[in-house]
């Protein structure tokens, strides 16, 4: 497949009109919804996600935000950049984009991979930039090759990863899509089997879904061999946080059988990422909700505003 997202003809039209920043080495993708004078609201999606994760959730948010939703790059229709996938590439975009786009104070909420770079806003973005963030089902130390608490991205998501490696390759250049579902069906690891048994609409036995059609397998190869955070490690990030910080966590398990945990965290995990967090010195919410899909947002886009808009009411102007 051709790796440039311009020339690839995948795309279809969403209720909100895209718009495209110039970040200089990328150009970012973005929709927005609500009326400016509100106040600002930046939402990152999850990783194989795409702005229109959050489409539904928009609407609801509008009634009190001005929201922005992005594509990564990587993702959508913002530039594929081979070999330059990492936490601080991705957090420097967004720094950018808000400099550039938004150009205020923004709360920001992101989702999986989108929670843990809401945390690096939340650490390393400008003075001023950042009001507060909303981590959801943010996947802190459990997307480490080597983590400082608990268990790695190997033993979690990771083996989902390594079939986008194996099956799909960077930028589409293997393209097995038969190949990766009956590699992930016969996998020991329990989170590839339940990608393709229950993770995948049933219209997409056979077809690519729409979501990983917009994302480059890259960004899988880099989370399984841990080049991503090379030199982010989040223990370190945790402690330099500056906002104000919620984390919601989401379903969790243990599978009976192989004893692999099952979620974005565990709860050693969450609590570890409080403590760090709180020792720099900021309000940290925490918000359990076992019974929630790990998207939430896109799951149950109302239940998800209700925790975000009440959260957001206790931030400082």
């Amino acid at each position: 497949m051709v790796s440039d997202p311009a020339l690839r003809d995948v795309y279809v039209p969403h209720a909100y009109p895209e718009q495209q920043a110039d970040l200089g080495e990328i150009t970012m993708n973005y929709a927005e919804a609500g009326d400016p004078d509100k106040p600002a609201l930046l939402l990152i999606p999850e990783q194989t996600g795409s702005w229109w994760s959050y489409e539904e959730t928009m609407g609801l948010l509008a009634e009190d935000f001005h929201v922005y939703a992005v594509d990564l790059r990587g993702q959508g229709r913002s530039s594929w950049t081979p070999k330059r996938y990492s936490l601080d590439n991705f957090g420097n975009d967004l720094v950018r984009f808000i400099a550039l786009v938004v150009k205020r104070p923004v709360v920001v909420a992101g989702n999986s991979s989108g929670g843990v770079l809401a945390a690096w806003l939340s650490a390393y973005s400008m003075p001023g930039q950042i009001r507060g963030v909303l981590c959801e089902d943010a996947p802190f130390f459990a997307s480490e090759l080597v983590p400082a608490c608990g268990h790695s991205v190997r033993q979690g998501a990771g083996p989902v990863f390594e079939l986008f490696r194996t099956f799909l390759g960077d930028q589409w250049s293997v393209g097995d899509w038969e190949g990766f579902r009956r590699a992930a069906a016969a996998a020991s690891s329990p989170m590839a089997r339940y990608f393709v048994t229950d993770g995948l609409p049933q219209h997409s036995a056979d077809e690519i879904p729409q979501h990983l059609k917009e994302y480059d397998p890259e960004w899988a190869r880099a989370f399984w061999e841990g080049t991503v955070g090379l030199n982010c490690p989040h223990e370190r990030m945790l402690t330099q946080v500056r906002t104000p910080v919620l984390l919601t966590h989401h379903m969790r398990a243990t599978d009976p059988e192989t004893g692999v945990p099952l979620g974005a965290l565990s709860d050693e995990q969450a609590a570890q990422a409080r403590l760090l967090m709180e020792s720099a010195g900021v309000k940290v919410g925490y918000e359990s909700v076992p019974d929630a899909s790990h998207t939430m947002h896109r799951s149950d886009p109302a239940r998800y505003v209700g925790i975000l808009t009440r959260w957001a009411a206790t931030l400082p102007e």
